[in-house]
């Protein structure tokens, strides 16, 4: 599976690929959901591959960590899933 920060740098930095719509789905720990942010609406620096900051519907941002986002969605359809197998075989493999 490709790593987060990679598909979303290149979302970000891929015109071709870039020209869709994409949906982010990340963890928000206090809501205890999965909270979608479209694309537009988030702020990845360069080079940074822990965070980015997501502005919410009501304006509010919030540092995401990628080990949180749970799913990406482009024109619709979910290409991009962190199930609890997935990050657990991430885990093992940390070590």
């Amino acid at each position: 599976m490709i790593p987060i920060h990679d598909l979303l740098h290149r979302i970000q930095w891929d015109p071709e690929f870039g020209k869709s719509e994409f949906v982010v789905g990340y963890l928000d720990k206090v809501a205890r959901r999965v909270v979608r942010v479209p694309f537009v609406r988030l702020s990845l620096t360069r080079g940074d591959r822990f965070t980015f900051d997501a502005v919410e519907s009501d304006g509010s941002v919030h540092m995401v960590r990628f080990h949180r986002v749970r799913e990406i969605w482009r024109d619709g359809v979910l290409i991009w899933e962190r199930t609890p197998e997935s990050s657990a075989q991430q885990a093992a493999g940390d070590h």
